[in-house]
């Protein structure tokens, strides 16, 4: 898409460079979009006092959303690759504030998988991680973990605030009246916000990654220095890299498995995390307030894990994210037997600022091994088997509680999880492909 000339005149007025406002609106995006969907862990106590439903079949709506997600996910990438996020994100927020309206009007356990799991979950993938990640990574090179960081914990920002007021709001309103209100939300704020700011690249404004001068400038000349001397596998950085080649490759099913089992443990507890909270014997009130501070901390979090895995690598930023949700299920245990505000707090921060650092490296591995021009593609289907176990994850630890009448198994089994996505992220070895700029020699 051709820009107007009044755009470039703009940007180049901008005293900084424009991929931070395009972090900025990314920011904001998230902080409302990611949040609307997490919001099912609240909206999940209410509705199943309302119904008298078993948890397996009301935890199945995020499940059956997160299958949506699976099937478009590579339409998301698809989509990214020809229209860019000024499009997309305003059509996922679209399907989302339709899909909290409709369900508003449920009745029956298909009515909220229609509603809040097609729509809700299915629709607020493109304005999530999965549709954010298809083109964020395209402004950075250097700074890419730190930038997807500070993006995405705009989330973090949106539960601590999304959050109480949603909790409060259930409880004086209703969840239907609360349902409405977020809807509104996702329209006014999204929409105009992403179709007026938002750009896939740079290029699109002639601009260069970084901020980087013109390639003939001696700053430009060090970045292409330093990106050279990222390079361990020239022959597969070379390669131009499309669906029907890059699923031919092992690494890419390594990472499939990392994703996968990753979301699994993410998504698991994110869904029951209030309710088992709840069961134990922690207030309502508290419960809501612990799932905000996850996302506070996560803030920190995102940043400090995107910031790690740019100094160190995206496999040791991907294990210490994952041995904060072992940690997490690990506490979780603990609280059941001695339910402790304060081994809830300890619990928020393993899984907050640890455990949500996650978002940053899922946002950069493939990027880093598969960039190019059909990356929106090749994102997409990963982001498709990833959310197979995000989408199995809440089901079938709900599966396992009616089972078992306790969280225990269902933990253990999100523990072993934990332990699978580490091992195959350092089977796909992207430091074999290439260096973050922290382990370049001289830099």
């Amino acid at each position: 898409m051709n820009e107007p000339v009044s755009t470039h005149r703009f940007v180049s007025r901008v005293p900084f460079f424009y991929g931070w406002i395009v972090v900025a609106v990314a920011f904001i995006s998230m902080a409302i979009g990611v949040n609307a969907r997490t919001s099912f862990s609240l909206l999940f106590p209410p509705i199943l006092d309302e119904f008298g439903w078993d948890r397996a079949t009301i935890a199945a709506t995020f499940s059956i959303g997160f299958v949506t997600s699976t099937i478009l996910s590579p339409l998301v990438g698809a989509l990214m690759d020809k229209y860019g996020p000024r499009f997309v994100i305003p059509l996922g927020a679209t399907l989302t504030a339709l899909g909290f309206y409709t369900a508003t009007f449920s009745t029956e356990p298909w009515h909220f998988y229609l509603t809040l799991g097609t729509l809700v979950v299915g629709g607020s993938l493109f304005t999530s991680y999965i549709g954010h990640t298809a083109f964020l990574p395209n402004w950075f090179n250097r700074h890419r973990g730190l930038s997807i960081g500070l993006a995405f914990s705009g989330v973090g920002v949106g539960s601590i605030t999304l959050f109480p007021w949603m909790q409060s709001s259930i409880l004086t309103h209703g969840w239907r009246e609360t349902s409405i209100s977020v809807a509104i939300l996702l329209l006014v704020v999204l929409i105009p916000l992403n179709a007026i700011c938002q750009r896939r690249k740079p290029h699109d404004l002639g601009l260069l990654p970084d901020g980087d001068d013109t390639p003939e400038t001696d700053r430009g000349a060090g970045q292409k220095k330093l990106e050279e001397a990222r390079i361990v596998n020239a022959a597969w950085v070379a390669t131009a890299w499309t669906l029907s080649n890059a699923i031919k490759t092992t690494r890419f099913w390594w990472v499939t498995l990392a994703f996968s089992s990753g979301l699994y443990a993410w998504y698991a507890v994110q869904v029951h995390q209030t309710k088992f909270l709840i069961d134990v014997g922690i207030s309502p009130s508290f419960a809501a307030v612990a799932l905000g501070l996850v996302g506070l901390t996560g803030i920190g979090g995102q940043i400090f894990v995107g910031h790690l895995s740019d100094k160190i690598g995206r496999e040791w930023g991907w294990t210490v994210s994952l041995l904060g949700f072992l940690l997490t299920y690990l506490l979780l245990q603990v609280i059941s037997v001695v339910p402790s505000e304060m081994m809830v707090y300890v619990m928020v921060g393993a899984q907050g600022f640890l455990g949500y650092g996650l978002a940053s490296v899922f946002g950069t591995v493939p990027a880093e091994l598969f960039g190019g021009k059909r990356y929106g593609m090749i994102f997409g289907t990963l982001g498709a088997f990833a959310g197979i176990g995000a989408a199995l994850g809440p089901w079938i630890t709900g599966w396992l509680f009616d089972l078992r009448g306790n969280y225990d198994l269902a933990f253990n089994v999100a523990v072993g999880m934990c332990l699978v996505s580490i091992a195959a992220m350092w089977l796909a070895s992207p430091r074999k492909v290439r260096l973050v700029a922290g382990r370049v020699p001289g830099h």
